[in-house]
């Protein structure tokens, strides 16, 4: 149901979204509190609930649960607002803060002007599959740092030392510089980093049949060297609706890869990224970056812009140019997907 649907004087419904239960609070017609309670935060109940009642507004704060709740609200005929909990500092910052509290601020917010909330727009179930399958290579690849980790360190304390290799290629080769006082204690170690790179492989493969078969958009994306199937399948599903930004630019905002901001009378001091958005996306895309300006990245604007930048400084302006090039980045893939453009490694050049 959209916006327009739902007459100014309908009732508001602000709900408060718990484990076990989610406290709810509607406001009437003349923006007095109707009625309040909790009901059991379960598909069946929150069904039940939302279908017993007319059509109204319905404000939620985003979470991981935020989605499924929505869809069951909007498939009763309500229009529900998913608040960016982030921007609502009346809510995470009230000294009075409660579950029944925060579901009647949710209501007012909504029932004066549901601007005030920052509405996020929620990801059909499709796309949400897709992003559990992301996370969970994620996890995957993380567990398997740690322990990679934990080997080299303990190793490192026997006077061993495990030679430079790829993490797929970890298990194998510290096999042989294991002393024998520690085998017992790695060996099961190696044995589930072997376990996790199969696992992550077979990620990969199921990722790159999704990029081929549900996302052809990701050739596109793909165009640059340093993107590979899994940073397009996860801009994609992390953007969703390339049209929905005003202008590329602001996509190095939606991802947390701009510098904040402080700015009152002359003070306007120089801060670090706001690491807004979806981190995985920030991470894979500064990833990319580090590629695009390592030895093996080919020459592009994107690395002599990088590059300008290092060179003004030591181990710092490295990171500050990967950083800058991350956002470029993103603004360069937004700029493929939504024109269907090729990709000119030197344009700036040939203009």
């Amino acid at each position: 149901m959209t916006e327009l649907s739902v007459m100014p004087t309908a009732q508001t419904i602000g709900l408060d979204i718990g484990d076990r239960f989610s406290h709810y609070c509607v406001l009437g017609f003349d923006g007095e509190i109707a009625e309040e309670g909790r009901v059991r935060t379960t598909p069946e109940a929150i069904d039940r609930w939302f279908s017993s009642r007319s059509p109204g507004r319905v404000a939620v704060e985003v979470g991981t649960q935020a989605n499924w709740i929505a869809d069951l609200a909007g498939n009763a005929g309500h229009y529900v607002i998913v608040a960016n909990a982030r921007k609502v500092r009346a809510i995470y910052e009230n000294t009075d803060k409660c579950d029944r509290v925060d579901a009647q601020m949710l209501a007012r917010l909504a029932r004066s002007d549901p601007r005030l909330l920052c509405p996020v727009t929620p990801r059909d179930s499709q796309t949400r599959a897709t992003r559990s399958l992301l996370r969970s290579r994620d996890v995957l690849v993380r567990s398997r740092t740690k322990l990679i980790n934990h080997v080299r360190g303990t190793l490192k304390i026997f006077g061993a030392r495990v030679p430079k290799c790829s993490s797929g290629a970890m298990a194998k080769n510290a096999r042989e510089q294991i002393p024998f006082q520690l085998r017992g204690s790695i060996l099961p170690i190696l044995d589930m980093i072997a376990e996790l790179s199969r696992h992550i492989r077979f990620y990969d493969r199921r990722i790159e049949a999704l990029a081929r078969e549900r996302y052809p958009q990701s050739q596109l994306l793909q165009q640059v060297a340093g993107v590979g199937a899994l940073t397009a399948v996860c801009y994609i599903v992390t953007i969703c609706d390339p049209k929905r930004f005003p202008s590329s630019r602001t996509v190095g905002s939606f991802v947390g890869l701009r510098p904040g901001r402080s700015q009152s009378g002359q003070s306007d001091p120089q801060l670090r990224i706001t690491k807004a958005g979806d981190r995985m996306l920030r991470r894979l895309l500064v990833t990319s970056a580090h590629y695009i300006l390592g030895p093996f990245g080919p020459d592009t604007d994107l690395r002599r812009y990088g590059m300008r930048i290092a060179s003004h400084g030591g181990k710092a302006a490295k990171k500050r140019a990967a950083v800058a090039v991350a956002r470029k980045l993103a603004v360069l893939l937004h700029r493929l997907w939504l024109n269907a453009e090729v990709y000119q490694p030197l344009r700036a050049q040939t203009r």
